[in-house]
């Protein structure tokens, strides 16, 4: 398998995300023909040295500066700019991000929010110059990855001068991004290294994983305005790995409440609704509470950019005063992906979605037919659930080989 490998040890921003990918290999050509037709900018690469390391330096000029936007405006923007579909998905993706890092900061809703730097044309055209060169590199043979990695992220320190003041480094927009992102960081210098930007295309595009052992087949740099004592570059690597990187870190919360006069109906709908908002996983314990009285435990386990959002349902459902929030730095998982399988039951044909878990060098850990699928198919041939689950993973284990 092939990944792309980000190595931020001096940070990152939209530009230097850029000048990397152009510098592994992407069409700047293809770029550059689809940021000038959305936004009024122009746009030019070249190389440069940053102590020691030749890099490639992405300038994106505004020809109409300090065109601030709204939120709804940027969407509108990209929507119309007949993009890739892929790549308008992923531009709007990101943008989400910083706009709701933005409306978290600030307390503005989503469709009054007003984008200051991050609205601007070369903010915009640096955004969805990323996305095109991933696409680019993803639709070329001899780069074609399947994951993106990202290593910690040097944020850097210090203050940052802004339209809002002078504010800490990471700048509160950038944290919140990464609070609800899933990637490491750590502070180093005395100026600003992560830009919102950066963080939220990281944050989209990338995993966290350390580099360990593997084959590289290319290296890119991207270059930093400043110049440091350091090396101001971003390194992406197109690297080869059979199983060398370890399972996928997420970030999670534990929520947990107590409730003593909610019925097993409610319950029992309170964990669908629950899994259907976004809850990863929802236990239901019974247990007992002051003066001996039978009670139940609801316990979630969230991502943290959900937990506020599933703490108000489960308070709303349940009329309980108050959820407790156990932070986790992370869990562990291996992969999971859902693949249609057309099995035989009974005679008939039919397709069902199967939970396929795997390591990230391919072993296969388990292979599950989905519930509500097979539930439809038992009671349409009229046989038991649990014989319909059997028959069914039974084929789609012989498929796989498992």
């Amino acid at each position: 398998m092939k990944a792309l490998y980000f190595e931020p040890f001096s940070g990152a921003s939209g530009d230097m995300l850029l000048g990397a990918l152009i510098d592994l290999g992407a069409s700047k050509t293809f770029v550059q023909k689809h940021i000038e037709s959305l936004a009024n900018v122009s746009f030019s690469v070249q190389k440069t040295v940053k102590c020691g390391i030749s890099a490639t330096d992405v300038s994106i000029t505004e020809k109409n500066p300090n065109n601030e936007r709204h939120f709804s405006e940027i969407c509108r923007m990209i929507s119309n700019a007949n993009l890739p579909e892929e790549v308008e998905k992923n531009a709007l993706s990101v943008f989400e991000i910083i706009a709701k890092a933005e409306s978290a900061v600030h307390g503005v809703l989503l469709d009054r929010l007003h984008f200051h730097e991050t609205g601007q044309d070369d903010a915009i055209a640096d955004v969805v110059g990323v996305c095109l060169a991933f696409y680019d590199l993803q639709h070329n043979p001899e780069i074609g990855f399947d994951e993106i990695f990202c290593a910690d992220i040097n944020v850097g320190g210090g203050f940052v001068n802004c339209c809002h003041g002078k504010l800490p480094v990471p700048a509160p927009a950038t944290l919140e991004i990464l609070k609800n992102g899933n990637l490491s960081f750590y502070s180093g210098g005395n100026r600003e290294l992560l830009t919102p930007t950066g963080a939220a295309l990281l944050s989209h595009f990338s995993s966290p994983a350390p580099l360990q052992a593997q084959n590289t087949l290319r290296i890119g740099y991207g270059s930093g305005d400043a110049d440091l004592d350091s090396p101001n570059v971003l390194r992406v690597s197109l690297i080869e790995y059979a199983g060398c990187l370890p399972l996928q870190k997420e970030q999670i919360e534990i929520l947990e409440t107590n409730v003593d006069d909610v019925t097993g109906e409610v319950l029992g709908g309170v964990i669908e609704n629950l899994m259907a908002n976004g809850a990863l996983d929802v236990s239901v314990f019974p247990i007992y509470m002051k003066k001996g009285r039978p009670a139940h435990m609801i316990k979630v386990i969230s991502f943290v950019q959900d937990s506020e959002k599933l703490a108000r349902q489960m308070i709303r459902e349940t009329g309980s005063l108050g959820v407790r929030v156990i932070p986790t730095k992370h869990r562990l998982s291996v992969k999971r992906e859902i693949v249609p399988i057309r099995v035989s039951i009974s005679g008939e044909l039919f397709e069902i979605p199967f939970k396929i878990a795997r390591f990230d060098e391919g072993e296969l850990i388990t292979i599950s037919a989905e519930y509500e699928d097979c539930k439809k198919v038992a009671a349409a041939l009229n046989l038991p659930l649990r014989q319909v689950i059997q028959m069914a993973e039974e084929e789609g284990k012989k498929k796989y080989g498992f």
